[in-house]
């Protein structure tokens, strides 16, 4: 699956050199992770309702332009690899002008909510991995 979220660059994320703070693209990638839950429909309760949630538990992140205040950028979001009880999830962030910015591989785990340990990914998130039907 993958899912597409548009944004505009604000002035609170702008540091000293005047372009995004690198900590504000690690935001904006999870905006896109949270963007593509909404869309596979397991936002937070209904991961809770299966007894797990989602850890983020390493992000490899590239910084290919730098972005500036105003700009409209658009973050995707795509299923990538489905492991036991991790998955990962690769995104991208371009500006209007279609050039990439950033790109990150992101590893998430599930866990249990009562023991807090990885359990194995649901069928209902599974299901994100799958070809779509045509």
């Amino acid at each position: 699956m993958k899912t597409s979220l548009n944004i505009i660059v604000r002035p609170t994320e702008i540091d000293v050199n005047g372009h995004v703070n690198n900590a504000k693209y690690l935001e904006y990638l999870e905006w896109g992770r949270e963007e593509w839950y909404e869309a596979g429909n397991l936002h937070y309760d209904v991961l809770k309702g299966l007894g797990v949630q989602t850890v983020t538990v390493n992000i490899n992140i590239n910084y290919r332009k730098e972005c500036r205040q105003g700009e409209r950028l658009n973050i995707s979001t795509e299923s990538h690899k489905l492991g036991l009880s991790s998955f990962v999830l690769l995104q991208q962030i371009h500006n209007t002008d279609g050039e990439l910015c950033a790109d990150a591989a992101v590893t998430i785990v599930t866990i249990d909510i009562r023991t807090r340990k990885s359990r194995p990914v649901p069928e209902e998130l599974r299901a994100l991995f799958l070809p779509a039907s045509s």
